[in-house]
This record gives C-alpha cells, structure tokens and sequence, in this order.
C-alpha cells in the first residue's frame, strides 16, 4: 500500500486542525481562492456525502499560498489525515483499518523499532512473539492481509508526525466520535470526570500499601490510563484488567500497552464474578466499552460482584448515571440497591451534574465510593457520606475539596467527625433504606442556617419596634407573637409536586417584542421584569394584539408564581393575576385545593436564592409550610408587601424631591429660603 500523502485524505475539520484555524476559515479559504490563480485543491473522494481532499494537494496550497498557522504542516499532515485503502468492500470497513494502526501502534512500542521496513511475513512473526496467545493485537494483524505492510509504513509515520506511538494512539482514538466507534463514543466521558475518578482512586490508594488497579469492566480503559498518566509519572504501579474477550477489551489491551502499563489479566466467570485478594483499588465506569447497553439490574449486579470478593483492605470507586446511584430507584433494581447499602461498603454517594457524558449531555452521572464496612459497628448506626453536585461545575478546587471529603468518609466516626466536610454531609444508612427519594436529597438551594425560634422572635420583636416607633401606627397583623416553631412540612422538588398534582406548570408565551406598549393592556412579565421588578418601566399588551399572536395562549391567575432560570433562577408573586407571561420565563400555579403546605411568596424566595448555575428547575427543592401557619404568614406578608410598596413610593418622591431642589436652585428658578435650618434652630431653643 502507498502511503505518501497521495494515499492520504482529509476533511475540512481535519484541513483546520493541520493548520490551526477554525473550522470556517477554510471554507472562507474555498470560496475566496476560487478565481485566483491558486484555487483551493479540489475534493478527491467522497464518503457518505462528506468530502475528502488528498493531503498531499493541501499540504502543497498551504506552502505555495502561506495560509495557516502551521509552518510544519508537510511534516504533520499524517497525524490529522486518514489512509485511503485500495476501493473493495473489505478496504473500505474503517474499523478494520483502525484495528489495525492501533495494533501497529502497539507493536511499535513492543518492538521499539521501525515497522516500515519490515515484510508482511516479518511484522506477523513480530506479531506472533508480541501476543503469543493473541489476547490483543495478532488477529487484528493477520486480518490486514496485504495491506499490512503499506499500513506498517503509515503507522510509522503518524508516530512521527504526532511525536510518539502514544500520542499517535490517542490521536486515531480522539476520532471516535465521527468514525463510527460507538462503543468507544457512547461511554467516553470528559476530561473533568475522568480526573475525579482517577484522582479519588489514587488519593485512596495513598492509604494502602501499594495496592493494584482493577478495572474488571469488559473494555474499560479511560479512567485506567488516567491513572497510569498521573500515578505512574511518581511510582511504578501494578494494573489488573478483567480477560473479557471482544474487541474493546482488546483495544483496551493496546491501549495500556502503548502507554507502558504492564497489565495482568483477572479471571471472570460466566456470571460476571471475579476474585482479588490483598490490597487493591477498583475503579469502574458503567456502561462500558464493551457492553455498552447494560440494563440497570445488570449494572448493579456488576457491581455488587466487586463488593461481595472485597475486605477491609479494597476500596473502590464506580461511576455511572445518577438513574443507577443516587436517584430515586423501584422495583427488583430498588431492591438491589438497598442491598449494597445493607452491605455497609458504600461509604460516599455523590450526585455530579448533567454534561459529563458527551453522548448523553443531558443525563447526570454519579459516583460511589466503597470501603470498609466496620463490622463493629451496629448496621442501625452505620452511615454514608452524600453529597449533591448537580449544580456544580468540576473545576480542580472543587474536585480536590470533594476528594478530601471523598477521602475522609473512609474512616471511623471519630475521624469523620475531625474533618470540615466542604459539599458533603453524612446521613444514617437506615435513613437512606427508609427513604423513597434521592439518596443525596438533593438541596440545591444552599441557605444560610435559619435563625431558631426564640432568636427569631426577638429579632422580629426588634425590627416591629424600630419600623412603628408610634404604636398607633403598628399594623394588627403584626402584633401577633412569634413563637418557636419547628417546620415539620419539610421540602419537596418541583417534579414531585408536579406528579402529586399540588404544582402545574405552565408554558409561556411567545412573543414578539413588537407586540407590547408601555401604557395599556394587560401586564407583561418576562425575563426583563424577573430580573429587575421595580426599577423597570412596565409592559403591557392589548389582549386583542395577544389574542391575535396567541389563539391559545393563557393569562395569570391570582398567587401563580412566575420563573426564569436564565441568566439565574429568578422568580416574582403575581399577585393580582390576568397578567401575559413572555417565555423564556414560566409560570408555577399552586393548586388551591391541595397546596400541600405551598406559599406562593416562600416558593418565589426559594427560587431566588438558588445558585446562579442551577438550570435543572424540575430538581428544584421547595420548603413547605405547616397548615396552621399558611394562613397567617400569608396575612403578615401581605401587610409587609403593602409597607414595601408605601416605602418604595415614598422613596421615589423623595429623589423626586431632591431632584426638583437640584435643578431648580441650580439652574437658578427656584430660591431657597432655608426653612429647614429655621426649623432645627426652633427645636434647640
């Protein structure tokens, strides 16, 4: 097989990359070259409707023209490019073809020489010393046939352009997004999580005697090779991996030895079981690689195989969707999970936000962190560590306070209990066994500690006595005595609410901004006025004009509590009613019937004191208010939104005021006589 860079083809994200621009900037390039004398190469090939240009006809336009920002563009093409095999049904399977470089990635680094000037006969003899019992590259080989030796002389120089066999692998396995690896695509996970998972493995091994890695999962090797890349940079350390068979087992094999990690192999049954003795840290991602439509039971039964070989001296930590670990969970897989909470190895449950799985942006990931279960120790007196970070981004301050509360949730209660946990919070396991919810009990809404019930009462005693200093003027609502009082009504999401019927949601309205005026109609309230209610001039369409842009569109009714979560979670009390909400903001209706302990005000200043990054409003915890208390908070906050209103008329006219003196004395049509300071004279005398 050629591989000069006639053999070679890209496309324009690859053309992009070699030359370091974005991605438009070569199709500006394209379009702008057209009738010059150096046109842009033309496409050679076509796959699936995406074109593919021959590098060698790029690499010579970017010399002859000076484009890019890539002096060393002829000598990097092959690590941005793809071979291009001769055109048969066979030749053309890219799986195949990767398979293959990979394998003579590996070899290469057996080997340490180069491929190139090796025969087909010689690289299978190669082959065959390298994986005598062909556990990972020797089949993958043979199955290039001819090809082999042209393929032999590619991978040599992509390792040169990408300046290692590494490097060079990580680039080929970068691509699996777009070359049809849906296994390897499916289950990849971004940098910030597989730095947690490996940094909390390794912080756990630091307790160990120099333990092992164990990643028994068929085909895992993302958060191994992290480990090997940081951890194997300080010591030397020992890697076991399960003797799944199956190519991304196999790829993972390569994987591990192109890096220089000598792995061993750990026998797994039929069922999935598997046996580790002494010391060792397991580190596992679900789903795999190589089983990537793993059922929930099955994941859990996975996991539950690590668990019943572990002792006191293993620890473990598992990542998979929050659906498995940490949400609420029924049924025979409900049942499971309570049973590896009995167990007493699962020392820490976190919830870790949407977005960690590219493939899958939406749904949440979660962790489990296993260890000793102290025998000694009444099951009715074991805890867990949980913690809720759905809301917050994995930046490296965060994953290092959360791996030192990760790392303490290994200890006894009296180590525990020296150490100032950061996200983390340790609940009784019997709880999370009575409990039909969340395992982490989602808070996302971080408040200060609430006042208690006697400091409470002193400190309203005070403020009524500073803001009616005349006792004629104290509104009757508020003399009523405030007593302590314990919130036996607790807190609920906004989902729960939903499905139990005490919430609805409803959509807002689109709307143009053409639609509105600023002096009749109904109100309007979107974005604009959640961000700033009283500062900004008010909206208002007609409901013809509504009626007109929204045949079924609904308007406010009295106490709807109407949201936004962009830029942040904002929310106001309509209290008035009849009023057209502009989508993006949305509205919250309580149901009167059935409220379940809801004030619409308590709702809105929950939402308001949510963290700015916290998008997920159907996760959102409300508080709710005993029965015998709704009323009357209801009384006494309408009092005080009466007095706000007053305060804040009363402040405007004053800047009125001072407005007027201003540009009238000192634009000369006003004279002042001083009454004020006559005033004050009068008083001292």
């Amino acid at each position: 097989m050629d591989t000069s860079s006639g053999s070679l083809r890209m496309m324009l994200s690859d053309i992009a990359a070699l030359a370091k621009v974005q991605r438009p900037v070569v199709s500006m390039w394209r379009k702008r070259s057209s009738g010059s004398q150096l046109p842009f190469p033309e496409a050679s090939d076509q796959i699936n409707g995406v074109e593919l240009f021959d590098a060698g006809d790029i690499t010579a336009w970017l010399e002859a023209t000076g484009r890019g920002n890539n002096p060393e563009a002829r000598n990097d093409v092959a690590a941005f490019a793809r071979m291009m095999a001769p055109v048969s049904a066979e030749s053309q399977d890219g799986r195949r073809m990767f398979n293959g470089l990979t394998s003579l990635l590996a070899l290469k680094v057996i080997t340490g020489q180069e491929l190139s000037p090796r025969t087909t006969g010689e690289l299978l003899d190669a082959a065959d010393e390298a994986d005598p019992d062909d556990v990972f590259l020797y089949a993958e080989l043979e199955a290039l046939g001819t090809e082999l030796s042209g393929l032999a002389s590619f991978a040599d120089r992509l390792a040169d352009s990408a300046f290692s066999a590494p490097a060079a692998f990580e680039k080929l396995l970068s691509r699996r997004f777009r070359e049809g690896l849906r296994e390897q695509s499916d289950t990849a996970l971004t940098d910030p999580a597989l730095d947690l998972v490996a940094s909390a493995a390794m912080e756990l091994a630091q307790t160990l005697d120099a333990p092992p890695f164990v990643d028994a999962t068929p085909g895992g090797s993302d958060v191994m090779l992290r480990i090997v890349q940081q951890f194997g940079e300080t010591r030397p350390l020992s890697v076991l991996i399960g003797d799944h068979d199956g190519g991304p087992s196999r790829l993972a094999r390569r994987r591990l030895t192109v890096h220089g990690a000598d792995s061993e192999h750990v026998e797994i049954d039929a069922q999935g079981a598997f046996s580790v003795n002494g010391p060792a840290v397991h580190v596992a991602q679900y789903p795999s690689p190589g089983d990537p439509g793993l059922g929930t039971t099955e994941i859990l039964g996975a996991i539950e195989n690590t668990v019943l070989q572990m002792d006191d001296r293993q620890r473990a930590v598992v990542i998979a969707p929050a659906r498995l670990l940490s949400d609420p969970l029924s049924g025979e897989a409900g049942q499971l999970r309570s049973d590896l909470l009995r167990s007493g190895r699962i020392r820490a449950v976190i919830r870790l936000q949407a977005g960690l799985l590219p493939a899958k942006p939406r749904e949440p990931q979660a962790l489990w962190v296993l260890g000793p279960s102290y025998p000694e120790v009444l099951i009715a007196e074991r805890w867990t560590m949980v913690a809720d970070l759905s809301t917050t981004p994995l930046t490296p301050d965060v994953r290092q306070d959360l791996i030192s509360d990760i790392v303490a949730s290994m200890g006894t209660r009296a180590t525990i209990r020296a150490h100032s946990f950061r996200f983390a919070r340790l609940v009784q396991t019997r709880a999370l066994l009575a409990g039909k919810g969340s395992l982490v009990e989602a808070r996302a809404n971080k408040r200060p500690r609430a006042a208690g019930g006697a400091e409470a009462a002193l400190r309203i005693e005070e403020l009524v006595r500073l803001l009616w200093q005349d006792p004629s003027e104290l509104p009757a609502i508020l003399a009523v005595q405030a007593v302590p009082h314990d919130n036996r009504a607790g807190t609920a999401s906004v989902q729960e609410l939903i499905a139990a019927g005490n919430l609805r949601y409803v959509n807002g309205n689109r709307l143009d901004d053409s639609s509105f005026n600023p002096r009749e109609g109904s109100r309007v309230l979107g974005r604009q006025e959640l961000r700033d209610p009283h500062s900004l001039e008010p909206r208002f369409i007609s409901l013809l004009d509504f009626a007109a842009a929204c045949p079924t569109g609904r308007l406010t009714e009295s106490g709807d509590v109407v949201f936004c979560t962009s830029p942040r979670p904002a929310a106001m009390v309509d209290h008035e009613g009849g009023a057209v909400v502009v989508f993006p903001a949305r509205i919250l209706r309580i149901d009167d019937g059935d409220p379940r302990g809801l004030v619409p005000d308590v709702v809105a200043a929950d939402i308001n004191s949510l963290p700015r990054a916290d998008k997920t409003w159907r996760s959102w915890r409300l508080r709710r208010t005993p029965d015998a208390q709704r009323q009357p908070l209801v009384q006494v906050l309408a009092v005080l939104q009466h007095e706000q209103h007053e305060a804040r008329q009363r402040l405007e006219r004053l800047e009125e005021l001072a407005t007027l003196f201003t540009d009238g004395a000192a634009g000369g049509s006003l004279t002042l006589t001083h009454p004020i300071s006559k005033r004050r004279t009068n008083r001292r005398n």
